[in-house]
């Protein structure tokens, strides 16, 4: 069985073709998807300012084997994405990602100060 490694990827694109009935519904939710409601979630989190609506970005935690690689974790966080906003009756362009695979990261610990 191959390791598994998590991976935290962000999803970004521009809104594209929408209906005017989304846009309504995008600017009245607008509030419930801005800078407090960034998270790293298996379903995704949707955040994005609505003036303008323009841009938007989702955040998605990706968990699959560390062969598969990065560019996996970011196949896959695009795909959630746009199934996400299709089934929302949302219109984007192009999905852009940038994936940082947890299991492998630096953390660089400030020793203690002295007193």
């Amino acid at each position: 069985m191959s390791e598994q490694h998590t991976y935290r990827v962000i999803v970004r694109g521009t809104w594209d073709g929408l209906t005017e009935e989304a846009r309504e519904r995008l600017l009245a939710e607008a509030a419930g998807h801005g800078l407090a409601s960034m998270r790293f979630t298996e379903e995704g989190t949707l955040t994005y300012e609505p003036r303008p609506l323009k841009h938007f970005s989702m955040r998605f935690v990706v968990v699959s084997d560390a062969a598969d690689g990065e560019e996996m974790a970011a196949a896959v966080a695009e795909d959630r994405a746009a199934t996400t906003l299709r089934g929302l009756g949302y219109g984007f362009g192009e999905l852009k990602s940038s994936v940082t695979d947890l299991d492998t990261m630096k953390i660089n610990y400030k020793p203690a100060s002295r007193r």
